[in-house]
């Protein structure tokens, strides 16, 4: 049995173009484009900034507060013991952020909220009546001028979609 001149087994394989590999590395275009196979069509850009944004809250606010609440000395006033404790808890809520920014967005929007409400009822009044240099409002209202980080950092788009505007799916519980 002789084989054919056009027998598959002579037939060399023909060269295919290769596909253009996807660069795994750091690109500027990259950051401002929707990412929906791995961040549900968030830029990457706005999970950068909240890995960031948790991963100051989480550095800061665990040593302030944790220091704060392990080595304090006498009885505690209720409303700052609350206080030290929501921010010692919010400093390790941040820790997740940083694993999984999307997941924590309902802690930012409060951050957005309490600041800029602290900001607008009590920093505001004060600093129209010249009164708010030397105020007990001062340094934290020195802090919280820093919520347009978490403003800019915040992907809005997403958070109402997701968090407001629920779709009939996940009304009934269907989340995934």
């Amino acid at each position: 049995m002789t084989k054919s001149a056009n027998s598959p087994d002579d037939q060399k394989p023909a060269l295919t173009q290769r596909e253009p590999s996807r660069r795994t590395g750091f690109r500027f275009k990259g950051l401002f484009e929707r990412d929906f196979e791995n961040y549900e069509g968030v830029p990457r850009i706005n999970i950068y900034l909240l890995r960031i944004l948790f991963t100051l809250m989480f550095v800061f606010l665990t040593y302030d507060s944790w220091s704060h609440i392990l080595n304090h000395k006498g009885p505690w006033d209720v409303s700052n013991a609350a206080a030290w404790c929501m921010w010692g808890s919010y400093s390790v809520i941040s820790f997740i952020g940083i694993i999984r920014p999307l997941k924590m967005l309902p802690i930012i929007m409060f951050e957005i909220i309490y600041k800029t409400t602290m900001l607008i009822i009590v920093s505001y009044p004060l600093y129209v009546k010249n009164e708010l240099v030397g105020s007990p409002a001062e340094g934290m209202t020195r802090m919280f001028v820093w919520v347009v980080f978490p403003i800019v950092a915040m992907p809005w788009g997403y958070f109402f979609r997701n968090y407001i505007w629920l779709s009939k799916k996940k009304e009934t519980g269907d989340l995934h």
